[in-house]
């Protein structure tokens, strides 16, 4: 069958935690920034496709594009790792620490940014003309998100923040819920599918991701946007990453471990295999490569 069971699953996400938080700095960054360019790029086309159609649910459907093709590229985003490393940690696999868990999520959030800004500055390039012109109607709209988005909850004071911390759970509710829900299918295409339908959801309701978010706000500064660097680490990017490791963790990760993946749990439940014949060691050889 091309389904794995939770039971079976759990026990994959564990290892694949694992596999990358055991991962060199080398790997990490590279991994961790070309995954930050991809989706960065996915942004720039959902919006461009938003602004010249006039339709943002176009701008949504398509955007997971850059999602899934980093993941089956082995890409690494540091959503996902929110919950992958934690639940290593977690169940006690070997060398696991809370400090190999913090140094990956510092390496992922650094290599993540360095992919994003740096699609933000080629983006600016591109709807300038090299900064020659004022930025054309692509350009003025990522400027205006960032606007929004910044100062726009800064507008609300305490519930502003509190907004954008819960827009940050909810975001990566969705987005955990991708990267652990493609292990759930054995092909491509069923893979493709199941990380498709949250993320087209998150962005479509404007969900806060902070890889995202460290491509459009950058390239907003870059464009003329009207707010500041402290307006986007204080007033979106900061509270956005705690809200996507509390969402992420505590909504995706955490019930799925309690019930499945705890060795109590484990041991309680019996392997149908006239109904799964899933491979841990198999799923396993692709699990490390993927976001």
């Amino acid at each position: 069958m091309s389904y794995v069971k939770p039971a079976e699953l759990v026990p994959t996400i564990i290892d694949a935690g694992a596999s990358k938080v055991l991962l060199s700095a080398r790997d990490t960054l590279v991994r961790s920034t070309m995954g930050g360019a991809i989706l960065a790029i996915a942004a720039a086309f959902a919006v461009t496709v938003t602004v010249t159609t006039g339709h943002a649910i176009l701008g949504a459907v398509l955007f997971p594009v850059g999602f899934i093709l980093l993941y089956l590229l082995g890409y690494d985003l540091l959503t996902g790792m929110f919950v992958l490393g934690p639940l290593a940690w977690l169940d006690k696999r070997p060398g696991i620490t809370v400090r190999g868990v913090l140094r990956n999520w510092g390496l992922v959030f650094v290599g993540n940014f360095l992919g994003a800004f740096a699609v933000a500055v080629m983006l600016a390039i591109v709807v300038t003309y090299g900064f020659d012109t004022p930025p054309n109607e692509v350009g003025q709209a990522i400027g205006h998100i960032g606007e929004g988005r910044t100062v726009g909850y800064a507008e609300h004071g305490a519930s502003g923040m509190l907004t954008l911390f819960v827009r940050g759970m909810l975001c990566n509710w969705m987005v955990s819920m991708g990267v652990i829900g493609a292990m759930v299918a054995k092909d491509v295409p069923g893979k493709a599918i199941v990380m498709w339908m949250p993320v087209m959801l998150f962005f479509f309701m404007a969900f806060e991701h902070s890889i995202v978010n460290m491509f459009l706000f950058p390239s907003g500064l870059l464009l003329g946007g009207q707010f500041t660097i402290m307006d986007y680490l204080i007033w979106n990017e900061i509270p956005t990453v705690l809200g996507n490791l509390v969402g992420g963790l505590l909504l995706t990760g955490l019930p799925l471990y309690l019930t499945h993946g705890r060795p109590s749990a484990r041991r309680g439940t019996a392997p149908d295999h006239q109904d799964s014949d899933v491979s841990t060691t198999a799923e396993l050889d692709l699990v490390p490569e993927r976001a």
